[in-house]
């Protein structure tokens, strides 16, 4: 796994440096407590990571906990996150979970899986993103990019993100579960794409399932630097 992680970022170096993802960013600012990445995590479903992190920025310049979201106007939140997908559903659930976070935690987002996936619209793969990136305990957080890359690369063979992340955890030393979301994630949106991945930039298609079954039959623009 090391080998893989290492070749995945090297590789994406080579291209253009990537952005950070917005959880990572979350995780790096100053006021990225637990409860903003949270919420980030949430608002980040069907969204770019770069409107996430401007919506993000903006709400929480505003509301600066989880006591002053709980008190918060729908209309308004919604005016601050309408640059989102699905901000009308959104904006009614974060101010849910805000004051479920202030009245049965006392303001502090719990630090265990069974807590943080028994909150409103909050799943495996949040609560999992929650205790990477707010609390760095290990977990597999596993989105669609994720998910995506360890099918093509033939470290799984599975149909359901639940699937995969069981998998994951059985196959990878826990020591590598912290990297995996965030640079599987920037893989998956700089090099390993959804249509037509970069193969032929790539540092570890040699261990890659996808592109030996598909170097013999994919058109060469396929596998071409983008």
């Amino acid at each position: 796994m090391r080998t893989i992680l290492r070749g995945m970022m090297s590789t994406m170096n080579s291209v253009k440096p990537p952005r950070m993802t917005a959880l990572r960013e979350l995780h790096e600012a100053e006021t990225g407590g637990p409860f903003s990445i949270l919420i980030g995590t949430i608002l980040s479903a069907r969204t770019k990571d770069e409107n996430t992190a401007k919506v993000v920025k903006v709400l929480f310049s505003r509301y600066k906990n989880a006591r002053t979201l709980a008190g918060a106007r729908i209309r308004d939140v919604e005016r601050i996150i309408k640059p989102i997908g699905f901000y009308h559903v959104k904006s009614k659930r974060i101010i849910q979970v805000a004051k479920i976070i202030t009245t049965k935690y006392g303001g502090k987002v719990p630090e265990d899986i069974d807590s943080l996936t028994d909150l409103p619209g909050v799943g495996r793969k949040t609560a999992n993103c929650v205790l990477v990136y707010a609390f760095e305990k290990p977990a597999i957080p596993v989105d669609i990019h994720v998910h995506r890359i360890s099918n093509r690369l033939g470290l799984v063979d599975t149909k359901m993100p639940e699937d995969t992340e069981q998998e994951l955890m059985r196959i990878i030393p826990k020591k590598y579960w912290l990297e995996i979301n965030d640079t599987f994630v920037m893989y998956g949106q700089n090099i390993c794409k959804p249509v037509s991945p970069m193969c032929g930039v790539c540092k570890i298609r040699k261990k890659c399932s996808y592109y030996k079954t598909n170097t013999g039959s994919t058109p060469r623009h396929k596998i071409k630097k983008e």
